[in-house]
C-alpha cells in the first residue's frame, strides 16, 4: 500500500447557527449528506475513503500484531459450539455454530424425543454474499408451524419481516420492509404484531398483520402522537395478553390486548405521567406492575385487570434494593434487582408473600440474570452467570430443591487458568465525595504500576456488569490491568446513580471517569499516561469529553461510533433519535440552560488548540443512532486544531451501522485492530 505522509484534511467551510442569542460555528457541517439516509455525495465519500486509506496505511505495519491478536482471540472461542436446548411447548430449541462459520444455525427437536433435529433457520446461508447481516426479531407461532423473522442486511436497522413455513421450509409471500420491533403472534397464529419505523426511524405505531394480507392494509392498533416516545410490542409471560408499550427515557404507558381478540379495545393500565415508568406482568386476571411512582428504586404493586389503575403495594421501594425486573410464572414470580451493585434473583410465592427465596451464587462478585424461560408453567429456571474471572455459565435452578445445576460452562479451547488472575472491586472517591466503584482484573504476576485499560459508558441508566470476556485477556496477558469505571449515568448502584449523571448532572459522569483514572494512579495500579481508554456511542462521548478536559492523563483512546456532536444533534428535531433523547440530555431548542450545558461539554464543540493523546475513532456509514458525520466532523476539527503529532485515525465501515461489522470473526478482527492500536501507542508492540 502506498505510504501516506500527509493526513486527510476536510476543507473548513463557514457555517453557523444562532440559538438563545449565541452563535455556534460549524465549519464541517457540509460533511452531512443532504440526501441522508442516502449517502452518495462524491466529495463526502472521497473524504471518508481518504480517512480509511490513512487508517489502513498506519495500521498496515501492525498487521502481524493484528493477526496474532486475532488468532489468539479466535483460539479462545469454541468454533463448533451450541447452546443448551430449552423447552417451549412441544419443542426443544437451540442454536449452533459450525467450525469457521460467522453466523448461527437455529434448530429444534420434538420435546418427547421423537424425530430428528430440524434446522429451522440458517443464518450462514441467508448471509452468504452479504457484507452485513443481522437477524433481528424471531418468533415461532403458537402451533409451532410458522416462523416470523426479520433481517437487516446493511446495518441501517430497518428490518424486513417475513414468515417461513417450518414444515416445508418455504417463505410465505408476506414481506414487511422497515420494521423495528419484536414480532408477536396472536393466540390463533393467524397474524402478528409489529412496529414500523417511520421516515425518521421512529416507531410511532403498533400494527397487526394478518397472514396473506397486503401489508399496506395492516391494521394500526395504536399510534403515538408524541414524537419523543417510541412504541414497542411484547407479551406477558402467561401469553394471555399482548403488550403495546410507549415511552421515552423517563415516562412509560402500557396497553394490554387479549391475545385471542387482538382487535378488542386495548386496556390502558395507567395514563402516562411524566417521570413515572412501569412494566406489567399478568397472572389469573391480576396485574403485577413494577413502577417508580413512589420510590426511585421502584416498587411492585398489583392491580385487578378490570380496574388496572387501582394499585396495591406488594413490595415496597427500598434505598438498599434496586428492583430491576419481574417475571410472573404459574406458581411463583421472580424478582430481579441489585443490592450494593450486585445482582440478586429472588423467588417469591403468590400464596405466601412473606416467603422469599434468594438464589445463592458461588462468588462474592458476579453477574447473574434470568435466561430464556419461555413457559408459564416453569418449575426450573434457566439462569446465566459469569464474573470477571469465571467464564459464562448456564445454570438450571430447581425451585423445589433450591439447587443450582451447572448445564454448560463456556469452553476456552486454547486453555484458561482462572488461578492466574485476580479481580477486585475498588471504591474511588470522586471530587464531590461520592464513592465510585471500579471493577478491575489483572494477572497475579503483573508488576505494580503497569499499563491499565479503563472502560466506561455512564448513560441511559445502563449498568456495565463486571462480566467475563475472552478478548480482554489479550491485553491482560500482556501486563495490562483491565478496569471498568461504574460511573454515574448508569444505574449500577440504583436509580439515583443514573439520575445524578443525566441531564443537568451530566458532568458527574465525566468527572467520575477522570477521578477513577486518577484514583487508580494514586492507589498504585498504574501511572499517568499509562492508561488507555475506550467507550462506544454515549461512551464515545465520554471519551471525547474527558480528553478535552484532561488529555495528558491518557496514553491512547479508542472511541467507537462516538456521540460527539451533541449540541447540533440535540438541536435537530428531524434526526431519528433527537426528540426521544431530550429527557436524557435536555432540550437545547427550548431551554437556554440546557443549551449552555450541552455546549460546555459537547466534545466537538470543545476541541481546542492543545495536545491530544493518540486516537482511533470508528464510524458506520449506515448508522441510524450515531450518524457517520459526527465522528467525521470531530476528527476533521481535531486534525485542524490539535497541536501534537500523535496518531489520529478514523475508520468508517462503509457497509455497516452502529454495531460495526457483523459476523463473529469479522467483529473479532475489529477488536484485534483496537487492541493492536492500543499496544502500539502504549509502546508495547515489541513486548507483544
Amino acid at each position: 500500500m502506498k505510504t501516506h505522509n500527509i493526513p486527510p484534511r476536510a476543507e473548513p467551510r463557514p457555517a453557523s447557527s444562532e440559538h438563545h442569542g449565541i452563535v455556534n460555528e460549524d465549519e464541517y457541517a457540509w460533511l452531512r449528506d443532504k440526501g441522508y439516509p442516502t449517502v452518495d455525495d462524491p466529495e463526502i465519500l472521497d473524504y471518508l475513503n481518504q480517512e480509511n486509506a490513512w487508517f489502513e496505511a498506519h495500521m498496515e505495519p501492525q498487521q502481524p500484531l493484528i493477526d496474532t491478536l486475532f488468532q489468539e482471540m479466535r483460539g479462545r472461542i469454541k468454533e463448533a459450539d451450541e447452546s443448551v436446548p430449552q423447552k417451549d411447548g412441544d419443542w426443544l430449541y437451540w442454536v449452533s455454530f459450525e467450525e469457521g462459520a460467522e453466523y448461527r444455525k437455529h434448530w429444534r427437536k420434538a420435546a418427547d424425543g421423537s424425530g430428528e433435529a430440524a434446522l429451522i433457520f440458517d443464518e450462514p446461508a441467508m448471509a452468504e454474499g452479504k457484507e452485513y447481516f443481522s437477524l433481528g426479531a424471531m418468533s415461532v407461532s403458537p402451533d409451532g408451524r410458522l416462523l416470523a423473522y426479520a433481517v437487516d442486511d446493511n446495518g441501517s436497522e430497518r428490518y424486513t419481516a417475513r414468515v417461513r413455513d417450518l414444515e416445508t421450509g418455504a417463505d410465505l409471500p408476506d414481506a414487511i420492509p422497515g420494521t423495528l420491533s419484536d414480532l408477536v403472534w396472536t393466540a390463533d397464529g393467524s397474524g402478528f404484531l409489529y412496529c414500523l419505523a417511520n421516515e425518521q426511524w421512529r416507531t410511532d405505531n403498533a400494527r397487526l398483520h394478518r397472514l396473506g394480507d397486503d401489508p399496506k392494509e395492516d391494521i394500526e392498533l395504536f399510534h403515538e402522537s408524541d414524537e419523543g416516545f417510541r412504541v414497542s410490542v411484547g407479551e406477558t409471560s402467561s401469553r394471555r395478553f399482548l403488550v403495546i408499550a410507549s415511552g421515552d427515557h423517563e415516562t412509560s404507558e402500557v396497553r394490554l390486548i387479549p391475545a385471542d381478540d387482538v382487535t378488542a379495545e386495548p386496556i390502558l393500565v395507567r395514563p402516562r405521567e411524566t417521570g413515572v415508568e412501569y412494566d406489567v406482568e399478568e397472572r389469573e386476571g391480576l396485574l403485577y406492575i413494577l413502577t417508580n411512582d413512589a420510590h426511585v428504586n421502584f416498587r411492585l404493586v398489583t392491580a385487578p385487570l378490570d380496574d388496572p389503575s387501582r394499585w396495591t403495594e406488594l413490595i415496597a421501594g427500598s434505598d438498599e434494593f434496586y428492583l430491576t425486573g419481574i417475571e410472573a410464572f404459574r406458581d411463583f414470580y421472580v424478582v430481579e434487582g441489585r443490592r450494593a451493585g450486585l445482582d440478586q434473583i429472588d423467588i417469591r410465592y403468590y400464596d405466601d408473600p412473606a416467603r422469599i427465596e434468594p438464589v445463592a451464587f458461588p462468588e462474592e462478585a458476579y453477574v447473574a440474570g434470568l435466561g430464556n424461560n419461555p413457559e408459564f408453567d416453569q418449575t426450573v429456571l434457566r439462569i446465566g452467570y459469569n464474573s470477571m474471572v469465571t467464564p459464562s455459565t448456564v445454570f438450571d435452578y430447581d425451585t423445589a430443591e433450591r439447587r443450582l445445576e451447572t448445564l454448560k460452562v463456556q469452553e476456552i479451547p486454547s486453555g484458561y487458568d482462572a488461578s492466574l488472575y485476580t479481580t477486585e472491586r475498588l471504591s474511588i472517591t470522586a471530587r464531590d465525595g461520592t464513592e465510585v466503584p471500579v471493577s478491575i482484573l489483572y494477572r497475579k504476576d503483573r508488576p505494580q504500576g503497569g499499563p491499565l485499560h479503563l472502560y466506561g459508558y455512564g448513560a441511559y441508566g445502563i449498568a456495565i456488569p463486571p462480566g467475563f470476556s475472552t478478548t480482554r485477556l489479550s491485553l491482560v496477558d500482556r501486563g495490562f490491568a483491565f478496569a471498568i469505571a461504574h460511573i454515574r449515568g448508569g444505574d449500577d448502584l440504583g436509580r439515583n446513580w443514573y439520575l445524578t449523571g443525566k441531564r443537568e448532572h451530566r458532568m458527574n459522569a465525566f468527572t467520575d471517569f477522570i477521578d477513577c483514572a486518577k484514583g487508580l494512579i494514586d492507589q498504585g495500579y498504574t501511572q499517568k499516561g499509562r492508561i488507555s481508554i475506550s467507550g462506544g456511542s454515549a461512551g464515545g462521548k465520554l471519551m471525547g469529553a474527558v480528553i478535552n478536559m484532561e488529555p495528558d492523563l491518557f496514553g491512547a483512546v479508542v472511541a467507537h461510533v462516538p456521540f460527539v456532536d451533541v449540541l447540533a444533534t440535540m438541536l435537530d428535531a428531524s434526526l431519528p433519535l433527537t426528540p426521544g433523547e431530550w429527557p436524557e440530555w435536555g432540550n437545547p431548542l427550548t431551554d437556554k440552560a440546557a443549551f449552555e450545558l450541552i455546549r460546555s461539554y459537547s466534545p466537538y464543540d470543545n476541541v481546542r488548540a492543545q495536545e491530544y493523546p493518540p486516537m482511533l475513532v470508528t464510524a458506520g456509514l449506515n448508522d441510524p443512532r450515531v450518524t457517520y458525520w459526527e465522528p467525521a466532523k470531530w476528527v476533521a476539527r481535531l486534525r485542524a486544531r490539535k497541536t501534537d503529532d500523535n496518531v489520529l485515525l478514523l475508520k468508517t465501515n462503509m457497509g455497516a451501522g452502529h454495531g460495526g461489522k457483523s459476523g463473529r470473526w469479522e467483529s473479532l478482527k475489529e477488536t484485534a485492530e483496537e487492541y493492536a492500536f492500543i499496544l502500539w501507542q502504549m509502546g508495547m508492540v515489541e513486548a507483544a
